[in-house]
């Protein structure tokens, strides 16, 4: 669906050149709702940009639906676009037109009837649960009621795929969990392809089926979703799971720890909650207790990721036979001051 080889975005800025987007390879395939996900100035929001030709690419090429973007002339992209929706962190609406008028003003500038663009207007309004405010205008509206316009809008011309730029950062999270319903509404309803760029592992773990992790202008890290949540590589992904997920203690606090538990702590990874269930049941059998000191365990697409520091009570032999039957199951680590 979208494919990006070895894609570059150099600026000039003075006399200096900034990359912001550093050789970039990814393939988006149709169907999915695949998330970027990075803090400020890593060039998530310049990649969106060149995905839907509203800057050009340095080097590299980059392909929407088999259209090349890289290289395409005006008239081209402008053909290109109308199969591209985009969302707005700020929604982008024309306060002086009503909620309708929003959504219709992308079918005009695209040549569609008016019989026709009345007809679609009505039909996404009832899709977003706007149809009574088609005659509202903006101002009267609720930040969560005005991205439904917005999105509203990026679907009026049918697009194949959707581009939601920090769609969600602007609204409360019982409103976040709303417009993210919609979006994976329109995902599995519409068949729409949608990228998410975002800052919040929150709404990475809400719906989407792969992630992306940048840094600096480059991809980091990239997988399905449970597989960089559940085990980050890359210092930039651990950084964005730990705040999701309690992380392995380190330094003052692994010190700590140790000071106030006097059995032998380690850490453990939880992939397979299972698997690691069956072999703590089992501890007792061999004269080891266990406790849970801190950690926490997540639930993503059906399945447990997590981290548990436990303290394990017993005689030096049976808990070093307890560590190595963990290991058989999962990854277990001493803790260290």
């Amino acid at each position: 669906m979208v494919v990006l080889d070895g894609v570059s975005k150099t600026f000039r800025v003075g006399s200096r050149s900034v990359t912001a987007v550093d050789d970039v390879s990814l393939t988006i395939r149709r169907g999915e709702i695949y998330a970027i996900i990075g803090y400020s100035g890593a060039g998530k929001s310049t990649l969106v940009r060149l995905i839907n030709g509203l800057e050009t690419v340095t080097s590299g090429t980059l392909t929407v639906d088999g259209q090349e973007i890289s290289g395409a002339g005006e008239s081209r992209l402008r053909r290109i676009r109308t199969e591209i929706g985009m969302i707005f962190q700020q929604f982008n609406l024309m306060n002086s037109k009503t909620v309708a008028a929003n959504v219709e003003f992308r079918l005009k500038i695209a040549g569609w009837s008016k019989e026709r663009r009345r007809a679609r207007v009505a039909e996404l309004l009832e899709f977003v649960g706007l149809a009574d405010k088609a005659k509202s205008h903006p101002d009267q509206l609720s930040g969560g009621q005005k991205q439904r316009v917005g999105i509203a809008r990026a679907l009026a011309t049918e697009p194949h795929l959707l581009l939601a730029d920090e769609s969600t950062s602007a609204l409360d999270p019982e409103t976040t969990e709303e417009v993210l319903d919609l979006l994976k509404r329109v995902n599995e309803d519409l068949g729409i392809t949608i990228v998410v760029i975002t800052h919040e592992m929150d709404v990475v773990a809400k719906i989407a089926d792969r992630v992306a992790v940048m840094e600096k202008g480059r991809v980091v890290e990239e997988g399905n979703v449970y597989d960089v949540f559940s085990d980050p590589q890359t210092a930039p992904a651990q950084r964005f799971v730990s705040t999701t997920v309690k992380q392995a203690p380190t330094g003052d606090e692994a010190a700590e720890l140790k000071a106030r538990h006097r059995g032998h702590l380690v850490n453990v990874e939880i992939h397979d909650q299972a698997e690691v269930g069956q072999v703590l049941s089992r501890l007792g059998e061999r004269g080891v207790t266990f406790t849970v000191v801190q950690g926490g365990l997540e639930t993503l697409q059906g399945r447990t990721y997590g981290r548990l520091t436990l303290e394990l009570l017993g005689e030096v032999t049976a808990i070093d036979a307890a560590v190595e039957q963990l290991k058989l199951v999962t990854t277990v680590k001493e803790v260290r001051a």
